[in-house]
């Protein structure tokens, strides 16, 4: 009987209820040792059986936290014996490489998650699932991450997961973005039931110490009258005050150490063991001690409360009471028992060598090899991070003038693969007095110098750098390629930041100085990257040379096309980044493919290509946050409120920008302010906010603002002059003017050629303001801007109007509002039509255009399937199940008027 906890279970049911009904979803329970977790999931687990749920479950293993892919191994290992009927063959083969079952290409930890998230829905379509995780802070961490990955995505499927983590533990499922249930102690009457239900004899003095001393925690009034033993009924007791943990460890202690020898010997190997098979702890057992134990023997220990026998394995009955047992054991014989189960694992490489790693006390270079072999597997299996910390423990087992250095320097490149740079960077400190090749030292070198931000402004530093790249590039096989991936991060530190030209200069020479053919990718990213102002021309004409076709790989696509956003050439990035969007999405690179997607909306915000800016940022947003790059979740905020200005959404463009300037100030994002500051400029401009307009967006070029970002700057430059133009700041919108026209000579980036156009007549004298509006719009300058296109057939219809030409002040004006209501632009839609009304030309307002009913994550699918995709399809690029897609599928059909698959192509879905 649970106690005290009506609320929290009638929570979980209702939420497996509304799982049973298709409406899923994921709880993260919360709470100290004992507080009662496990008991509640046992608890909702029986009713949702007993209401005809499916229930699978996982046990986080302290033991197994290194074991990569094992929790989910245990958790959707029982349902692939044999081919799953509700796997594609790429999705079967991705599992089974995860769990080392079969060899293969390494998998993307996201191919993983979305072949898991396939399986648990195929489970779910047959009868409502149940996916239950207890200890999950003991999960191996890519487990950890495809199970998030999962529980973000059950909305529409019929199954539910619960997670139950121990508080004060430091877990991925901390930044998941998951529903808590925080579970508290029990309260006064709750508590005093449980402790009389369970010790009715109780002295009422003692009764009342207990209760003050298990303070509200479950197992400890269930626990510690049993460790009174005879003393329960007595009025007073020898009790030493401890810590409720504390105090259950020796309460456990106590009962394990009135066991036989052989009992107790087998508990040390299974709390030392990963997997509780009772085989294999028997014959480690049996090594250790030379007697065979048998499953009488453990008698003893399952009467006492202390384990369970499941079959064929050995259970706990807490964690508390394997890590007692662990850790009040002798080292020696802890060693010992750890040495015992390396020589019975003898066929299973990877565990053979953790065990063997934990029965080594000091440096043992043969172990560290062994565990070096075991992180390559890790890799092998998709599991960069368990490889990085396998490698980082061989390590210290490793010799300073042998393995160490190497060791140490291969596992900080996987974590700056990783994203992990503090790590890296700590790594790499540890490996620099070690002993190192000479292509080592260069490597650590290189690396030292990139993860340390004061060589990103000092051109001494930087030339120190250019150095190291320069010899790395001919000490070793693929040195050049390596060096730029080094160099990559300097040239966006020097796009970010304001370094000297000095120090662009070299980060430039040191790029094409390792250039090995023309128009390298690698190096025009850098280029373009590092100094934009100098080196636009050049990539802008190398880049004519190059097709998305030549470059490959898809990392390298998205950093052409980001490079060629950051140097104003929004239309001849747009191939790139189009290119990589699919190739990234193909390979399950989700950390890129948001990056690549937010770089994608901004292009796309410059080109008009409104809608797919939309969806674009929203999936950039949702990816960037499932794979911990919030900085770029934020940029992709900050197009969608950019977006929701120009959509006539004032109030949600307001708030989120107002939420996303205060994390960008509150995580030191500084430098990506510039883009906060634009949003606000183009939301003051369709508010007609013409001087806030001006104020905001000016500050992004004032070099002593916060804000400051001169290339960010000039994206907003059309906007800063028609608002210094709109509040008679004629001296500043030609400043501004002369500014763009000498840059836009120089770079001749192509989206500053198109704001020269666009600005003429705004800065022009009177009689050049109709020759110039003629020009622009009858020239292709802005062919490639049909937003600026627009605006600009406005302010001409506008300028026509206010000299008293109505009749041909209409027909700019009617294109601009035809322009607009095609752009979804609504809110200078209005000011168009408010326009041509006054030019005495009667306009309604916008029709319905049902496409704009969608949600960007609607449209996408609804393009796809139009496509002739299949659901399957779709999911697998969009990394949710088959069954959602369908779901959104029955939502689209009447949103667009429409009844069936077949009559998508009806629908005008916009071809961005």
């Amino acid at each position: 009987m649970l106690y005290g906890r009506e609320a929290e279970l009638r929570l979980l049911s209702d939420l497996v209820s509304r799982g049973r009904a298709g409406g899923g979803g994921a709880v993260l329970l919360r709470g100290e040792a004992g507080i009662g977790k496990t008991t509640l999931l046992h608890a909702v687990q029986e009713d949702a059986v007993a209401h005809g749920c499916r229930a699978l479950s996982a046990l986080g293993v302290q033991s197994e936290a290194s074991v990569p892919f094992a929790g989910l191994h245990q958790l959707l290992n029982p349902m692939l014996v044999g081919r799953s009927p509700f796997l594609a063959a790429r999705q079967q083969e991705a599992l089974e490489v995860a769990f080392g079952t079969a060899e293969g290409a390494a998998p993307g930890m996201f191919s993983v998650g979305l072949a898991s998230l396939e399986l648990i829905s195929g489970l779910a379509g047959r009868s409502p699932l149940l996916l239950v995780i207890d200890d999950a802070h003991w999960i191996d961490g890519p487990s950890i991450e495809v199970l998030a990955f999962v529980a973000r995505r059950l909305e529409a499927e019929r199954a539910v997961m619960l997670l139950a983590v121990r508080e004060g533990h430091d877990t991925p499922l901390n930044d998941a973005g998951l529903p808590e249930l925080q579970l508290a102690q029990l309260d006064s009457d709750a508590a005093r039931k449980l402790l009389t239900a369970r010790a009715p004899d109780l002295h009422h003095s003692l009764r009342d110490r207990l209760l003050a001393e298990a303070a509200g925690n479950p197992l400890a009034l269930i626990e510690l009258p049993a460790a009174l033993g005879d003393d329960a009924g007595a009025e007073e007791t020898t009790l030493p005050w401890l810590p409720t943990t504390r105090r259950l460890e020796r309460s456990f202690l106590s009962r394990a150490s009135t066991l036989p020898d052989l009992a107790q010997t087998v508990l040390l190997i299974a709390a030392a063991d990963d997997e509780g098979d009772l085989a294999e702890i028997f014959q480690a057992a049996e090594l250790l001690d030379g007697t065979a134990p048998s499953v009488a023997s453990l008698e003893p220990a399952v009467d006492a409360g202390l384990i369970e026998i499941r079959g064929r394995e050995i259970r706990f009955r807490h964690p508390l009471i394997r890590s007692a047992i662990y850790n009040a054991t002798t080292p020696s014989r802890r060693l010992a028992g750890h040495a015992a189960l390396a020589t019975v694992l003898a066929g299973q490489q990877e565990r053979r060598a953790r065990h063997r790693a934990a029965a080594t006390p000091g440096v043992d270079d043969d172990v560290a090899l062994d565990l070096e072999a075991a992180a390559v597997r890790a890799l092998g299996r998709g599991a960069p991070r368990a490889a990085a910390e396998a490698l980082r423990h061989a390590a210290y087992l490793s010799d300073p003038d042998t393995h160490r250095g190497r060791l140490l320097l291969r596992a900080a490149e996987i974590n700056f693969e990783l994203g992990d740079v503090t790590v890296a960077r700590r790594q790499l400190a540890e490996a620099e007095p070690a002993k190192l090749g000479s292509g080592e030292r260069l490597r650590l070198t290189l690396w030292t110098e990139a993860f340390n931000e004061e060589s990103w402004y000092s051109p001494e530093r930087v030339r120190a750098f250019a150095d190291v790249a320069d010899r790395l590039a001919y000490a070793e096989s693929g040195g050049a390629a390596l060096a730029l991936r080094a160099l990559w991060p300097l040239s966006i530190s020097c796009w970010y930041g304001d370094p000297t030209q000095e120090t662009r200069d070299i980060v430039v020479k040191a790029a094409r100085r390792l250039q090995t053919r023309d128009s390298e990718p690698m190096v025009l990213s850098i280029a373009a990257c590092a100094d934009p102002a100098e080196e636009t021309a050049w990539v802008i004409d190398a880049v004519g040379r190059l097709t998305p076709e030549a470059v490959r790989d898809p990392a390298e696509q998205h950093a052409l096309g980001a490079s060629l956003t950051a140097v104003w050439a929004y239309d001849l990035s747009w191939p790139f980044l189009c290119a990589a969007v699919e190739g990234l999405r193909r390979e399950g690179r989700l950390g890129l493919l948001g990056e690549a997607l937010a770089s994608q909306a901004w292009a796309a915000i410059h080109l008009g290509k409104h809608r797919l800016a939309r969806t674009a940022a929203e999936e950039a947003r949702r990816l960037s946050r499932d794979t911990g790059r919030p900085r770029w979740a934020l940029v992709a905020d900050l197009a969608i409120a950019t977006l929701a200005s120009e959509r006539g959404e004032p109030d949600i463009a307001n708030e989120i920008i107002r939420t996303t300037e205060a994390e960008l100030l509150s995580v030191g994002a500084q430098s990506i302010l510039g883009f906060a500051q634009f949003a606000r400029g183009r939301y003051a401009m369709v508010n007609n906010q013409y001087n806030d307009a001006f104020e905001q967006l000016a500050r992004v070029l004032d070099r002593n603002d916060i804000a400051y970002h001169p290339f960010v700057g000039y994206q907003g430059i059309g906007d800063l002059i028609e608002a210094a133009v709109r509040t008679g700041r004629d001296e500043e919108a030609q400043h501004y003017a002369a500014q763009l026209g000498a840059l836009a000579e120089k770079t001749t980036a192509p989206y500053l050629r198109a704001m020269v156009a666009y600005v003429g007549p705004l800065v022009a004298p009177d009689e050049k303001v109709e020759s110039l509006y003629k020009s622009a719009l009858d020239t292709r300058a802005l062919t490639n801007w049909p937003f600026h296109r627009a605006r600009l057939l406005l302010g001409y219809g506008r300028w026509l109007r206010r000299q008293r030409r109505l009749v041909e002040a209409r027909r700019p004006l009617r294109a601009a509002v035809e322009s607009f209501d095609a752009l979804g632009v609504k809110a200078f839609g209005q000011d168009a039509r408010a326009e041509l009304r006054a030019a005495g030309e009667a306009v309604g307002g916008p029709g319905l255009d049902r496409v704009d009913t969608l949600t960007p994550q609607e449209l996408q699918i609804a393009k796809m399937a139009a496509g002739g995709l299949t659901n399957r399809e779709i999911g697998a690029r969009l990394f949710i199940s088959h069954r959602t897609v369908g779901q959104h599928l029955h939502r689209i059909f009447p949103k667009l008027g429409i009844t069936s698959r077949g009559q998508l192509h009806l629908a005008d879905l916009g071809g961005d």
